[in-house]
């Protein structure tokens, strides 16, 4: 099992410290750094900051939107980065969620997995640098009737094939992204219910594309915290979980609830979104169930979180992708070290 690292949101608070990180996790062997974006800092212009100041981490987009781009933007934006960081980017994408989608982009949420598809096969031609033409439900390439030529991306990637990833929670998404991705980025993963929230979804998606699950990169993102009062630790995290399965959408649009509930938490996860929007979070924090946030993080010493990671090794994850907590750049730094000593301990030394 490989790590990656995941630096989320440029403006989040950490902004001096996640180069520092970047360049650390690059120095400790890593094989990833992923960068966030949703209604704030993009992801192309942290990625290409961090890749001029690193040697030989990849560097992945978790996620580029796919409402805040056309597919041939992503293409090239992809083929530029690949190019730049010397063949180290990682395309990730998603389609985000309604309120951002249809509030913050005027792009509406219908049909994601059909707009997902297509997307995704624009993306792949104009990358293969072949004449772009594509006649589908959401995009026709070139427009009928007009002045427009199927046209060929100028750049030339690096690689011949960008691995893309796509983010997915949802049985169909999931199965999906087994079908048509390289990779899924996974949020909120339980090791002792992965196989049933994400896994066999996956491999159904392979299987129906006549592939196995070998090459297939399953990468959830897991917050790592060390010290040892772990309830303490899983109390910093309250307030994290509860804006995903609260917040983070609407009522009857929140992958992440819904997610919650397919791990066994429909009580829970119905109270903490009752208490969130209507404005008291901090019920809502102290809802969510302790077990929920263990689950869902690697907490403790070094030696229960190699525990923790054979576990997600053993539940088919084959990269482990750490967003480091710590109110210091020393603590993030300790996080990402025990990180690496924890793989070692656990023997899961690629």
């Amino acid at each position: 099992m490989r790590l990656g690292i995941n630096l989320g949101y440029w403006g989040a608070g950490m902004n001096g410290d996640n180069l520092a990180v970047a360049q650390e996790a690059d120095r400790l062997g890593y094989d990833v750094c992923w960068v966030a974006e949703a209604y704030g800092s993009d992801a192309p212009t942290v990625l290409s900051w961090v890749a001029a100041q690193t040697e030989r981490i990849d560097i992945g987009s978790a996620i580029l939107q796919i409402p805040a781009r056309q597919p041939s933007m992503t293409a090239m934006t992809a083929a530029t980065l690949d190019s730049l960081s010397g063949g180290r980017f990682r395309l990730g994408l998603g389609v985000s969620g309604p309120q951002v989608s249809e509030g913050w982009y005027g792009v509406k949420f219908d049909k994601p997995l059909a707009r997902t598809r297509e997307y995704v096969e624009i993306v792949r031609r104009a990358m293969s640098r072949e004449r772009l033409s594509y006649e589908g439900e959401h995009w026709t390439l070139p427009l009928p009737g007009g002045p427009g030529k199927p046209l060929k991306l100028t750049v030339h990637p690096e690689r011949e094939r960008i691995p893309l990833y796509i983010a997915a929670i949802g049985p169909k998404n999931l199965e999906q992204t087994g079908e048509i991705g390289d990779g899924a980025l996974l949020i909120f993963p339980s090791a002792d219910h992965l196989e049933d929230t994400a896994i066999k979804h996956l491999r159904a998606g392979r299987e129906k594309a006549g592939l196995t699950m070998d090459g297939f990169d399953v990468c959830p993102t897991v917050p790592i915290a060390l010290g040892d009062d772990i309830n303490a630790l899983a109390d910093v995290f309250r307030p994290y979980t509860a804006l995903y399965v609260g917040g983070m959408g609407s009522r009857k649009q929140n992958f992440y609830n819904q997610l919650a509930q397919r791990m066994g938490y429909e009580k829970e996860a119905a109270e903490i979104q009752d208490k969130y929007l209507s404005g008291d979070k901090e019920g809502a924090a102290a809802a969510v169930p302790h077990e929920l946030i263990d689950s869902t993080t690697l907490l403790g010493p070094v030696e229960r979180i190699a525990d923790r990671m054979r576990a997600y090794a053993a539940a088919g994850v084959t990269t482990l992708t750490l967003a480091p907590a710590g109110f210091t750049l020393d603590e993030r730094i300790a996080a990402l070290r025990a990180g690496t000593e924890a793989l070692e301990r656990a023997g899961l030394v690629s």
